[in-house]
């Protein structure tokens, strides 16, 4: 077995100008959020503003799990109440033929246990994810920068935004035809037009893992998932083809995911403040911890549109037995919970975290 690195403090190191970093994040939210409110009426998220399907279902721990992984939610087995929420990464709310990288957005329901500062009311447990296993920032300043571009173009030039996702979509196409890819052209526009449901999603940033250290993978496993995995997603005079896809597929089949932890074997190989490292899997591969069983249900409607306004997500609702690591974890904690506030504040409508039923 590797020897896994045991969580310590000290494996995170703040930089000087964090609070700086973190209150200009909170600016472009706010922009962001403005802007939106102005053109919809109402107010949307500054990030994975537009949802692609919202589901419902169980999470079931495996029992008897080998004790580095049996920490903290999955420290017993156990059967839990959980939602999931398929998206894209913009604040603003898109035609889907500007190709975007997917999101997931998985929360479990009446989790007990010692809370992260700011949730200490709620029972949820929050896994935020995309498609992608390291994130395109390598700290909050550098994220800060991505943001200031987003919000300036922000619900603008909606035209010029589709042409310039199918040009950088040819692009994209052409250098992984040769094994290469490139995260920033993916976040500009020219991610592959696949199907939410097929696709395997990563935390990106590292997470407490009990006594341990770990990033978190969430990954199809039904046949009618596996099958979507490149299926083409065709969004010519569809401007909501994914949520139509995704409502289609949900209808028919649902589905069964994996949740997988990839413990931390090394801090100077597997960085915590460096998101844009990804951790090498053939020195700590992903180990199943908990099966996600969705049945097969709508993807989207009426009620679904409801409660995907009433929600917020964040890696900081939940344990502190999972707190969140990193440069880029520690900025979220502020300026996702200013954007909760910002949009429940404009539309007059409290957000909460739900309960089991």
């Amino acid at each position: 077995m590797p020897d896994f690195v045991r969580y310590a403090p000290d494996l995170e190191s703040a930089q000087p100008d964090e609070r700086e970093t973190i209150e200009g994040l909170k600016a472009q939210f706010g922009k962001i959020i403005d802007t939106t409110l102005a053109d919809y009426g109402r107010g949307v998220r500054a990030v994975h503003a537009k949802a692609h399907g919202i589901a419902r279902g169980t999470l079931t721990i495996l029992g008897d799990l080998p004790p580095e992984l049996a920490q903290g939610l999955f420290a017993h087995g156990g059967r839990y109440e959980a939602m999931l929420r398929f998206s894209t990464n913009p604040g603003d709310i898109l035609d889907d033929a500007i190709a975007l990288p997917r999101g997931l957005a998985l929360k479990v329901l009446g989790v007990e246990g010692e809370r992260l500062p700011g949730s200490e009311r709620d029972t949820t447990q929050d896994f935020v994810m995309v498609n992608a296993p390291a994130f395109i920032a390598k700290d909050a300043a550098q994220f800060l920068g991505n943001l200031k571009l987003l919000a300036k173009t922000t619900d603008r030039a909606e035209g010029g935004k589709k042409l310039l996702s199918a040009t950088l979509r040819g692009v994209e196409a052409g250098l992984e035809a040769v094994g290469l890819e490139s995260a920033t052209l993916k976040s500009m526009g020219g991610a592959p037009q696949v199907h939410p449901l097929g696709q395997t999603y990563f935390s990106q940033t590292a997470f407490r893992y009990g006594d341990r250290v770990a990033k978190f993978q969430i990954r199809p496993v039904a046949p009618a998932l596996l099958a979507l995995h490149d299926a083409h997603v065709d969004t010519k005079g569809r401007p909501d083809a994914i949520r139509e896809d995704v409502d289609a597929a949900l209808s028919r089949h649902g589905g069964t995911w994996e949740l997988r932890v990839q413990l931390c074997t090394d801090v100077a190989a597997m960085p915590v403040e460096d998101a844009t490292v990804e951790w090498d899997q053939g020195a700590s591969p992903y180990r199943t911890v908990a099966l996600i069983d969705v049945p097969a249900q709508p993807g989207w409607d009426t009620e679904r549109q409801a409660l995907d306004e009433a929600l917020a997500f964040s890696p900081w609702h939940g344990l502190a037995a999972h707190q969140p690591l990193g440069n880029i974890n520690r900025a979220r904690r502020e300026s996702y919970r200013y954007s909760a506030d910002r949009r429940r504040g404009a539309n007059g409508c409290p957000l909460h975290e739900p309960l089991p039923d």
